[in-house]
């Protein structure tokens, strides 16, 4: 249920930056300006094309004409003199003549030198051999060991009838990097969050999950009202499976945790988009674990957690104050 304190904060979620911002004075802004950079002095939170600021002094002469731009300096380009060079340009070309490699005169011990003086070629080529053998190893690079990760204790099979049963003594799953769980049974454990009460914390990081996976997931997140934090990642999920499990986050009021990043293939575009619009329209979500490869969502999406971020402190203090 939705507190006083944050009914009052909700309705600054959707407000027309644009706006306001048109409506601040000359004075307004260049105090705003200051005000962001001290909260961000190296201009992280902004888009790279937005970063430098606008160090012209002259006023405009009239409004911005790009075809008549282009056409002013293609004329300056055309009338300008080309600068003379200091060396004329003849077409020839002056190769440097290459020095042959000096040799090394190399000074051998006397008795070794006696030695293969009188060596036949069968015992020339096992000394050649095991010269080759020498360097190899004093070349060689030092093996860096590599220790292999625990297994993971989880006991599938039980975990999966405790939830089952509701046992509320099983807050938690990790189910990460178990190689061998069927499909089917990776769905049984979907479906079984959608009755169960308990389970805070559910988590199947590298365990081959796929889209089918995702969606039996994305139809328990419509229903659950208990999971606080999902963990997909490191698998062959596509871009199909993550968008059911985003259209599911916009029934979900409960999930404020969720990661999804590391699948087998990239999630393109148009899926980072819809995600970006679901974060903005979810005021639930405070920690959303995903590398995004396009600057426009990246920028929306830490926006959106931001204020989530800030919308949740507000209900903790809230909540304090009662």
């Amino acid at each position: 249920m939705a507190l006083p304190f944050q009914k009052e904060l909700e309705k600054y979620k959707n407000i027309d930056e644009d706006e306001l911002l048109g409506k601040l004075s000359e004075e307004e802004l260049k105090q705003l300006e200051n005000v962001l950079d001290d909260l961000d002095p190296e201009s992280a939170m902004l888009p790279a094309g937005f970063r430098q600021k606008d160090q012209t002094q002259k006023a405009a002469t009239g409004p911005f004409d790009r075809e008549h731009l282009l056409m002013y300096l293609e004329k300056e380009a055309l009338e300008q003199k080309d600068r003379e060079d200091f060396v004329p340009f003849t077409g020839e070309k002056k190769e440097k003549p290459v020095e042959a490699p000096k040799e090394e005169k190399v000074t051998l011990d006397p008795e070794l030198e006696e030695a293969l003086a009188s060596a036949s070629d069968s015992d020339l080529y096992d000394l050649a051999e095991i010269k080759t053998y020498v360097v190899d190893i004093v070349k060689g690079e030092k093996a860096k060991p590599v220790f292999e990760e625990p297994p993971n204790p989880t006991n599938v099979e039980a975990s999966l009838q405790q939830m089952k049963a509701n046992d509320p003594s099983l807050q938690e799953v990790n189910l990460n990097n178990i190689k061998n769980i069927p499909i089917p049974t990776l769905k049984e454990f979907a479906k079984a969050l959608e009755t169960n009460t308990h389970v805070k914390k559910f988590s199947l990081a590298a365990t081959r999950s796929n889209d089918p996976v995702a969606l039996a997931f994305a139809n328990m997140l419509k229903v659950n009202k208990t999971l606080k934090s999902l963990n997909i990642e490191s698998n062959f999920i596509t871009g199909t499976g993550i968008l059911a499990l985003v259209e599911a986050l916009r029934e979900n009021d409960t999930l404020t945790e969720i990661k999804i990043d590391n699948q087998r293939q990239q999630l393109g575009t148009a899926v980072e988009m819809e995600i970006a619009q679901m974060l903005e329209e979810n005021s639930r979500i405070l920690k959303f674990g995903y590398q995004f490869t396009k600057q426009g969502p990246r920028t929306r999406v830490a926006a959106a957690i931001t204020k989530n971020n800030d919308l949740g402190k507000a209900d903790v203090i809230c909540v304090c104050d009662s």
